[in-house]
């Protein structure tokens, strides 16, 4: 037992080496498909730092344990790190995994990865982001991305009370669904289009609060002259409101974010922005691991999309609007009572 245990260490440094990724738990034995009886779960995320994967991871990994199933966790180095999720997918199969749950970086990168797990009897489930084909997986767990972005340009074209909006963006990875989806839903929400000249720039920051942080100082060496800001996840939001605040502009701009974490309601609360719209990904998680459980029993395979919700949260609420209280949002933040 020990030498095996010994075993099992090497196996995982040298993993964790070699495939760009970080390794959370890893169990041995061929591919097992749906019938089996044993869940052996793998999860892949964007990143392992981004506090909203390691709610995902931890859920997930508390949904395993109390389900009785095997659990493994992989992420790519960065946000876009499409390799490192390719590796992570093969690598989980060589370990054993019957179903993977993914937040793909990339909704197209990864699509032969995928493609070969699920045609060696692998359940493939999308959590928080769909692939492009939505049918490359089994079924997608998540938030309706475009949904929230909407309700997030809703709130903030209601809190400018009927002035026309002087807008920064702040986007996500390109070519990510999830930057995608939120970027036209806010657009919708707002009233705007991509070409409207009520759009004063845009800045591309990968998720990433630093590079939010510096895109949006460049945004503002060409203007100050704006009243509104899109964010399109709660760090990429502190990142924006620190460049903000270093200009003296916090108190003209209106400014939402996306994501619902115990810190960004604490944002909210704390007045860096207006509103966040809270995803639910401790939800995503769970129901992922609970269809890996179900199919490891029975064979049976979940489909389609399956939207987990979202809610606006704002200690400024307008009418018209249907939101929460940040006192709710620090109860509820992710989806579990704090």
């Amino acid at each position: 037992m020990r030498q095996r245990s010994l075993t099992a260490v090497v196996l995982a440094a040298v993993l964790a080496a070699t495939t760009g990724c970080t390794v959370e738990r890893h169990w041995g034995g061929n591919t097992n498909t749906g019938g089996s009886g044993k869940a052996k779960v793998g999860l892949v995320t964007k990143t392992d730092t981004n506090p909203y994967f390691v709610e995902l991871r931890n859920s997930a990994r508390a949904a395993a344990q109390a389900n009785g199933a095997d659990f493994s966790a992989l992420a790519g180095q960065f946000d876009g790190d499409n390799d490192g999720q390719v590796r992570a997918i093969e690598n989980l199969r060589q370990q054993g995994a019957n179903t993977i749950l993914i937040t793909p970086s990339s909704s197209t990168g990864v699509l032969k990865a995928i493609k070969d797990a699920r045609d060696a009897g692998v359940l493939v489930i999308a959590l928080d982001t769909a692939t492009d084909p939505p049918d490359a997986v089994d079924a997608t767990f998540a938030t309706d991305n475009f949904a929230a972005g909407e309700q997030q340009g809703a709130y903030v074209k209601a809190a400018l009370k009927g002035v026309p909006p002087k807008l920064l963006m702040v986007d996500g990875t390109a070519g990510s669904s999830v930057d995608t989806q939120r970027h036209t839903g806010f657009l919708k929400g707002i009233g705007l289009t991509d070409g409207s000249p009520e759009i004063k720039g845009h800045t591309a920051a990968n998720g990433d609060q630093s590079l939010a942080q510096q895109g949006m100082e460049n945004l503002l060496q060409r203007s100050t002259d704006i009243n509104a800001v899109y964010s399109m996840n709660e760090p990429m939001g502190r990142g924006a409101y620190a460049a903000l605040k270093a200009r003296g502009l916090t108190g003209q701009i209106v400014m939402g974010s996306i994501d619902g974490g115990c810190e960004g309601v604490q944002n909210v609360k704390d007045g860096l922005y207006a509103a966040t719209v809270m995803q639910f990904p401790k939800k995503m998680a769970e129901q992922g691991v609970l269809a890996a459980v179900e199919y490891a029993k029975t064979g049976k395979k979940p489909s389609g999309f399956v939207n987990t919700g979202s809610a606006v949260i704002t200690d400024k609420p307008l009418p018209g609007i249907e939101s929460h209280d940040t006192a709710w949002g620090l109860q509820n933040c992710w989806g579990g009572t704090k």
